[in-house]
């Protein structure tokens, strides 16, 4: 019996926009409450700053560099059943992690498994509101992302409360329940029909109809159909902002993970150190909105990458307020000027995507963009965690983060307007050659008439090829 498929931006659009909150909340803005259990789980497995890294690290790293296999699963299965799968793996992580004895048992339950199942999460519910906005679609991936600010408002939050009466252990046993709601928002999201490709899932491209002559002929398939290499050589646009992405993750996740363990060790109370990132979580649920009704301007359509790179700039900047000083309110402060600049990176980090690589090749996209992000952000926390036991100064994970994302900035800057620049140098071009190529074939029209009309081709075809 064949199965009634959504209209795009119809009614049940907007409930697959409260689930698709819902389910970043509970898989993004996840990883930001690591860090409350970063000096409890360093004690408890006598582990360095940078072994103990690891385990957000690997979490996050999964969940973002997953992509690949979300896009085929999406692709074989829809973006429901990928998301409810992903739901029962992020709790089943969580359940097993709790009975962890060592670290590398926490790094493949609650970072390897729990990570994949975010992956499922979190990528089927961006790749969805693709489809079911179309004129909508930057204010819907802005607030759906408000649900990342309240996941990083109420984890540190739930994380502490938590943490002083069942210890880590039985925390992470409590999460792996609150972790089963993504099944109850993955089953929201019906197929919608699209213009793209109704013949297939979720508007998904066909597969080819025959096999290719072995199984690497196969493989190569598969592979160009969910990693988008094709893309990363013959899309400048996309190749300039996966790279700069990539060098900016390098700097970007650190004050998540390492903003309560450094606030601690210089003397603020556990609890106000949780509550900082808290602040930044609260201030995004307003701030992200804003960026996404500006960035939907369509005035501001062709200028979305330069938002995005001012963003990242003004992040780095930021992160230096650290290094000047730890007092409370001096970090309170600096939480709420990072919050504006992090809400226009998150407004903007999948619109600006969008925007550089046509729809239905987004998913295959945002797969080899986010493996690519994964790998920065699997080797961002143990490389600042191994400068901090080098040296013995937390100051070195804010310098070493401002460095990335400033440079990261003006390397997409720089590179956007160099682009932009060919582009506009190109289209003169192209239109003069379009217009000789139709003055020539007026000229063979004329040919055989009067030597009057001769004499009047020949000017027109000397005037076009000044």
């Amino acid at each position: 019996m064949p199965r009634a498929l959504e209209r795009e931006e119809g009614c049940w659009a907007w409930a697959v926009l409260l689930a698709s909150m819902l389910i970043q909340g509970l898989t993004l803005g996840f990883p930001t409450c690591t860090g409350v259990f970063f000096t409890e789980l360093q004690h408890d497995f006598q582990a360095s700053n940078s072994e103990t890294s690891w385990f957000p690290s690997i979490l996050t790293a999964v969940l973002h560099a997953g992509g690949p296999l979300c896009s085929i699963l999406v692709g074989r299965f829809g973006c429901r059943w990928t998301v409810m799968l992903g739901g029962l793996l992020a709790s089943l992580g969580m359940v097993t992690s709790s009975f962890s004895r060592t670290l590398s048992q926490l790094y493949i339950t609650a970072g390897l498994i729990t990570g994949l199942g975010m992956c499922f999460g979190f990528q089927s519910s961006i790749t969805v509101l693709g489809y079911y906005f179309t004129r909508r679609r930057a204010l819907a991936n802005a607030l759906a992302s408000v649900g990342v600010s309240l996941g990083i408002m109420l984890w540190p939050l739930l994380s502490r409360y938590l943490l002083e009466d069942l210890g880590w252990r039985g925390t992470f046993l409590i999460f792996g329940g609150v972790l089963l709601h993504c099944c109850v928002c993955g089953a929201v999201m019906r197929p919608v029909a699209t213009t793209v490709a109704p013949e297939t899932k979720e508007g998904l491209p066909p597969p080819p109809k025959t096999p290719g002559p072995g199984t690497l002929a196969a493989c190569s398939q598969t592979i160009q159909r969910h990693l988008a290499f094709d893309i990363l050589r013959h899309n400048p646009g996309y190749r300039v902002y996966t790279l700069g992405v990539m060098w900016m993750i390098l700097g970007f996740p650190l004050p998540h993970v390492f903003l309560v363990p450094y606030a601690v060790r210089h003397g603020v109370d556990e609890n106000r150190a949780a509550l900082l990132i808290s602040i930044i979580g609260f201030s995004n649920i307003f701030l992200r909105p804003v960026a996404g009704l500006v960035a939907s301007r369509q005035n501001f359509a062709s200028h979305r990458k330069y938002l995005f790179t001012l963003a990242v700039l003004l992040n780095g900047l930021t992160n230096l307020v650290c290094t000047a000083s730890a007092d409370f309110r001096v970090l309170v402060g600096y939480c709420l000027v990072y919050s504006v600049s992090m809400s226009g990176i998150g407004a903007l980090l999948f619109q600006v995507l969008m925007d550089i690589v046509p729809m239905d090749r987004f998913c295959s996209a945002l797969g080899l963009f986010t493996i690519l992000e994964g790998i920065s952000i699997l080797i961002a926390p143990p490389m600042a965690g191994f400068l901090v036991d080098a040296t013995g100064n937390f100051n070195c994970v804010f310098y070493m983060s401002s460095f990335f994302l400033i440079s990261a900035a003006l390397f997409m800057g720089g590179s956007f307007c160099a682009l932009q620049k060919k582009e506009k140098q190109g289209r003169p071009a192209e239109a003069e050659g379009a217009f000789t190529e139709a003055a020539g074939e007026q000229c063979l029209t004329l040919e055989g008439t009067d030597s009057s009309e001769k004499r009047l081709c020949r000017e027109i075809m000397y005037v076009t090829s000044v």
